[in-house]
């Protein structure tokens, strides 16, 4: 999948409602706070401070008092996955590169080399991943056309993370890992995800809503309707 990247400042104010994105979406707090809850977990961005929203998680945005201001990096580059479950490791460091970002994306002469740096600098700066114990043994390879075609031919059952790894022949933790890694959300993001994609494939050859609810397991024509309008299809 080609990685994607958008740079830009942003002001919030009143709340919007929740909504998800198909992208990491990094938080970095310049001015005022910003409450956010992401899948019923609260938490405020204030100057200096920083939060990384993995894709398919549900948030709802709010500022208190004047508003606030946040540099905002919305990236398909699946690293950000181990990001968004840590503080910044260095949390001055990374405030004060958003605000160097900040005043090169208002010069022309520099906004696209920020643009172009930026994301890469910005995950940098985030701090180093620590580093698991090493493990000699060989890693066991996951077949992921192999695993979706499964779980597209399944889409009548209550497929589970423990279901997607026995197929995989690992343990649900190890999956749960190794789908954060190799392919940037949760296993249940990704399956979730896989759903969606085949119902907008049927939908796009003219299938019926209907009929398309019913082959990929949604529990009714307008929990499809919702969940295609929720991703903007």
């Amino acid at each position: 999948m080609h990685t994607t990247h958008e740079l830009s400042l942003r002001t919030y104010g009143p709340s919007h409602g929740s909504h998800a994105h198909d992208h990491f979406q990094v938080l970095i707090g310049l001015d005022g706070v910003l409450d956010i809850e992401v899948e019923g977990r609260g938490a405020g961005i204030g100057a200096g401070e920083a939060q990384v929203v993995a894709p398919g998680d549900r948030h709802d945005f709010e500022a208190r008092g004047e508003g606030s201001v946040c540099l905002v990096l919305d990236t398909t580059h699946a690293p950000w996955a181990r990001c968004a479950e840590r503080a910044p490791a260095d949390a001055p460091q990374l405030h004060a590169l958003a605000r160097y970002l900040v005043q090169c994306m208002k010069q022309p002469q520099h906004a696209a080399l920020a643009l172009q740096h930026g994301p890469a600098l910005l995950l940098e700066a985030w701090g180093p991943v620590p580093s698991p114990l090493p493990d000699t043994r060989r890693r066991r390879g996951i077949d992921w056309p192999s695993l979706a075609a499964w779980a597209r031919a399944r889409w009548h059952e209550p497929l589970t993370v423990s279901d997607l790894a026995e197929v995989a022949c690992l343990s649900p933790s190890q999956f749960a890992q190794r789908c954060r890694e190799e392919q940037g959300v949760s296993a249940m993001q990704w399956l979730r995800g896989l759903r969606l994609s085949h119902a907008r494939e049927l939908r796009m050859d003219g299938m019926g809503v209907a009929e398309t609810a019913r082959r990929t397991g949604y529990r009714s024509p307008s929990a499809l309707t919702a969940a295609l309008r929720r991703r903007g299809v």
